[in-house]
């Protein structure tokens, strides 16, 4: 950091951070892959409106750098094109139960991320996240009801409860003197004494806030939740991307109650890039639950799975899916600790806690707003003219805040955050 003009300036040469090393890779994140004309929200949406808050398109001579949507922009593990290739070739795709292949490699998966007795009646298709949240809050509560959810929220999870004629009540997550994310425990209860709620959705690991609760969190809330008769809606997508020293801990795994009470999603389309395929699954250990969500699922006719959608899980959830995916967390975790080292040296104001897993980070622009005069759609605005595409932190329920995908070479990182210095935070 140098100052020109009396002002100051942040490169990547001076001033360096120490960043722990990441060794040579077997797989490619460094290619910076034109995602252009081919089925990618992230790029093809910006500068309209389809999502209600897309970011507006750049000003001529710049590209856009898509860090918005929760999608990334390295290609996926080779073994997924792979396992749906071999299967495409063979010319016939009619109708199919999921094989054993598909169970025994979601068992093998979880039970080496922290579940036991896991068995294949605990674990059920379901046509992504948000349609088993949809048939847990519609079998788990009545219209009119409100349901407890940490704020920031996931604003999806916000969108479902409305949707369906349920009412979302906040209880806000709060910084700590190390600026951790906490959970207030007595908020909750009061939240759910006060509006007599009996259902949560719960997000672990926690988006947008990057938080991986420690155990005896998990401990402490499940405790809040069983004394006011609170079932529990864990949506665990983010569960494989924990940074080192971390560990997920299975909400459901916490102790005898959360197995009977919780009801957990998961998908591997966030840890190997395939929402697009569309393919996420429960496991919920409870017959009660279980009964109740899938009976609703079933009647839709809606959640029926994809051939080639399984042989994809399959493919990921394989031994050299395991090699792919510890060399992404290597990389994800460099690239948040660039960003956050980076922000916390160069933009006076801005506050951004370093990610436990994910890989967003949510800035509060309220410190840099209150010195610059600056509002929170000015900064927006300025990221959106030079094709940084970040995202709205207001409907996450940040007042004065910005989502950040940080999912792409670190190269674009750098590239963004370079644009930011020199256009955005540069008074």
């Amino acid at each position: 950091m140098r100052a020109i003009d009396g002002r100051v300036e942040c490169g990547y040469n001076e001033g360096k951070t120490k960043r722990k090393e990441i060794h040579a890779m077997q797989y490619d994140f460094t290619t910076v892959i034109d995602r252009r004309g081919k089925d990618a929200l992230a790029v093809e949406s910006i500068g309209s409106g389809g999502w209600g808050a897309n970011p507006a398109a750049p000003k001529e001579g710049f590209d856009p750098i898509p860090m918005w949507v929760a999608d990334m922009n390295f290609a996926t593990c080779p073994a997924i094109p792979k396992a749906i290739i071999e299967r495409a070739q063979h010319p016939l795709y009619g109708y199919f139960t999921p094989s054993d292949e598909y169970y025994n490699s979601i068992i093998a998966w979880r039970s080496a991320r922290g579940y036991t007795d896991l068995d294949r009646k605990y674990i059920g298709y379901e046509n992504g996240v948000h349609g088993f949240v949809t048939s847990a809050v519609q079998t788990l509560s009545a219209p009119g009801d409100r349901i407890l959810l940490h704020s920031p929220v996931y604003v999806g999870f916000a969108a479902d409860v409305e949707g369906l004629g349920r009412t979302s009540v906040y209880s806000p997550l709060k910084r700590d003197e190390a600026g951790v994310w906490r959970m207030d425990f007595d908020d909750m209860d009061r939240k759910l004494k006060e509006n007599h709620i009996h259902l949560a959705i719960f997000c672990s690991p926690h988006n947008p806030t990057g938080r991986v609760w420690e155990r005896w969190e998990l401990e402490r809330a499940m405790e809040v939740f069983e004394a006011n008769h609170c079932f529990v809606i864990s949506d665990e997508i983010w569960a494989d991307l924990v940074f080192s020293g971390r560990t997920h801990i299975p909400t459901i795994m916490v102790n005898d109650w959360t197995r009977a009470h919780v009801a957990a999603a998961y998908a591997p389309s966030k840890t190997f890039n395939l929402a697009g395929l569309v393919g996420s699954y429960h496991i919920v250990y409870s017959d009660y639950l279980r009964d109740r969500i899938t009976a609703h699922g079933a009647a839709t006719h809606y959640n029926e799975m994809n051939v080639l959608s399984m042989h994809a899980l399959i493919g990921a959830y394989s031994r050299e899916g395991e090699a792919w995916t510890r060399e992404l967390l290597q990389v994800l975790e460099g690239n948040c600790r660039f960003a956050c080292e980076h922000i916390d040296r160069c933009w006076q104001g801005v506050e951004a806690a370093m990610p436990q897993g994910t890989y967003m980070i949510f800035l509060d622009c309220t410190g840099y707003c209150a010195r610059t005069g600056k509002t929170l759609d000015d900064i927006l605005h300025a990221g959106w003219d030079v094709g940084v595409a970040w995202q709205d932190g207001r409907m996450f329920e940040g007042p004065c805040h910005i989502r950040v995908n940080l999912a792409s070479p670190l190269s674009r990182v750098q590239e963004a955050f370079a644009r930011l210095d020199r256009y955005v935070f540069c008074e």
